[in-house]
């Protein structure tokens, strides 16, 4: 177990198989791993921060691979149960220029994550814990971990971040809402993006509206992704927007995932919040050359090089 770790997050991990071809046509799939939360943590591993991960893993076929995979990586797995089950496994493929996906991911062992599972002396040195709306949807006891961690971190000083991560395949708007809710007086940090989040959760998509809900729930780093615009970055001193660059997409899978991390890895290292927002948005137009939500997620070095180049 690693002590005082930079970030811990909690979620689901998957199997990924990606093809760059349509998945009628596929013959044969990269193997690599997935999942929301999991794709913020190797993002701040891979920028530079320590990381944990908490979640069950079922004893498949799978688990060796992915434990092994996540362990290589530098994510601490010290936290990670292992249970009789299975794992979620998603394919993803191209057709037509677009993203094409197929997921197996019911019933899966990280439902059945309870607040049993945790310790929470391992919560108490981190530097940040964060989860997502897709995370709490996954059920009951896995909510009321979500819920406990925040309460937990917040009652000690340790900053609580969070993106709801909303779709309407996985939850209903009544349910995102009742997410957010539950844990909004705990967010120090939080991600959204227009085009379903502030929708689903507040009714807009104004970013003057929603600056203001969250200033009134005190949520006061809040990162608000545009459609197709740009990202606005406040904070309590400070706002700006910064437009998005038209660049060619290959696969945007876990793109805002992965902004998530390298934002928070230069946050927590105490980079000014409009300058890890420039950062983390060189990361993901890096991530997005390239098919696969984690295996194509660059390291520091190229991060920091394309920020210079766009950002000097």
């Amino acid at each position: 177990m690693i002590e005082n770790l930079d970030i811990i997050t909690i979620g689901e991990g998957l199997v990924e198989l990606s093809s760059n071809t349509s998945l009628k046509f596929a013959q044969i799939f990269d193997k690599y791993y997935g999942g929301d939360s999991l794709c913020t943590a190797i993002a701040a591993l891979r920028c530079g921060s320590s990381a944990g991960y908490i979640t069950k893993l079922g004893n498949d076929n799978f688990y060796e691979y992915l434990l092994d995979a996540w362990d290589s990586e530098g994510l601490d797995v010290s936290q990670i149960k292992l249970s009789q089950g299975q794992n979620g496994l998603y394919f993803v493929g191209k057709k037509e220029n677009k993203s094409e996906f197929v997921f197996y991911r019911k019933k899966t062992a990280a439902k059945n994550l309870s607040i049993e599972d945790i310790n929470f002396d391992y919560i108490r040195n981190a530097k940040c814990v964060y989860a997502t709306g897709f995370v709490q949807s996954l059920s009951l006891s896995v909510r009321e971990v979500v819920r406990e961690i925040f309460k937990f971190a917040s009652e000690n000083d340790i900053p609580v971040a969070y993106d709801p991560n909303f779709s309407p395949k996985v939850s209903t708007q009544e349910e995102a809402k009742e997410y957010f809710d539950e844990v909004s007086k705990y967010i120090d940090i939080i991600f959204l993006n227009t085009k379903t989040d502030t929708q689903a959760l507040f009714d807009t998509v104004s970013i003057d509206k929603v600056r203001k809900i969250l200033a009134d729930n005190a949520i006061n780093v809040n990162i608000i992704r545009e459609h197709k615009k740009g990202i606005h970055v406040s904070n309590t001193a400070n706002y700006e927007f910064i437009e998005y660059k038209q660049i060619p997409i290959v696969d945007p899978t876990g793109w805002e995932a992965a902004f998530n991390g390298g934002f928070l890895n230069y946050f927590l290292k105490g980079y000014d919040t409009i300058k890890c927002a420039k950062y983390a948005n060189s990361l993901s137009i890096l991530q997005i050359r390239n098919v696969g939500a984690i295996k194509s997620i660059p390291y520091r070095i190229e991060t920091e090089k394309l920020y210079n180049e766009i950002y000097g």
